[in-house]
């Protein structure tokens, strides 16, 4: 790992010695994200043995297995028996946390883009306003996007956002998670429906992939704070690309 002149190392010790209140296992969490999301450490590459980055950064062994346990519960690493600890190739997104797709794919070190389809204002059809909870000819945005991950394509993204939750069409640039942050009206909830299909020709066109191969279809209902649906976005996604996990418990 010191071999590189800046290496996932050095970078890793300066993270952890910064002034810090968080506990060290979440530090040392931190720092092995941004050394990912700074492509010192790339996808598939392997981590040290937990013995050997505990004796490279001089704390205990017990903080680096809680750290990476964080990471892998998280899906940015992949614990392999027998073979170590390894950034992940697939995305695995927490179907229980509200993010985006842009802070997902930064998160895993990827390198996140969109291609714009189409933007436009219109008013709701009479799905989006039963969705929406929205009176009809109440206005909104349209954005179709297709997203990629390091020039990989990822996703075709088709969301209807209410149009008073921001204040133009040109808002929303690279992010519209952003832009609704920016205007005060970020989600903070959201229920979604998971779906398998098998891709049409069209999709599969987009996605490059091959028309029928397997692929995962994604509702998202994102209210805000007071209870107010802002956000009806229906993902298309490559099925070999990508896997959605979720914590269960019994309470």
């Amino acid at each position: 790992m010191e071999s590189n002149p800046i290496s996932p190392l050095v970078h890793i010790r300066a993270h952890l010695n910064e002034t810090s209140h968080l506990p060290l296992y979440q530090r040392l969490q931190r720092a092995l994200r941004s050394a990912i999301e700074q492509h010192l450490l790339k996808p598939e590459d392997a981590l040290p043995a937990e013995r050997q980055l505990a004796a490279d950064l001089a704390i205990s062994r017990i903080t680096v297995r809680k750290a990476i346990d964080g990471l892998v519960a998280e899906g940015v690493l992949v614990r392999r028996p027998g073979s170590g600890n390894f950034i992940n190739t697939r995305i695995e997104k927490n179907f229980a946390k509200l993010t985006s797709f842009s802070e997902d794919m930064r998160a895993r070190g990827r390198t996140p883009r969109s291609v714009w389809l189409k933007r436009s204002e219109g008013t709701v059809t009479p799905d989006e306003a039963m969705r929406l909870r929205l009176s009809p000819g109440a206005a909104v945005y349209r954005f179709h996007r297709m997203r990629y991950a390091d020039e990989v394509p990822m996703c075709l993204e088709y969301a209807t956002i209410v149009a008073s939750c921001l204040p133009s069409l040109e808002a929303v640039d690279t992010s519209m998670y952003d832009a609704l942050e920016r205007a005060g009206n970020r989600p903070v909830r959201a229920l979604q429906r998971l779906s398998a299909l098998l891709l049409n020709a069209e999709q599969a066109l987009l996605l490059q992939a091959r028309e029928g191969d397997a692929g995962l279809a994604v509702e998202r209902l994102g209210f805000l704070r007071d209870g107010r649906a802002v956000e009806f976005c229906r993902s298309y996604f490559r099925g070999d690309m990508y896997d959605f996990v979720a914590e269960l418990n019994a309470t």
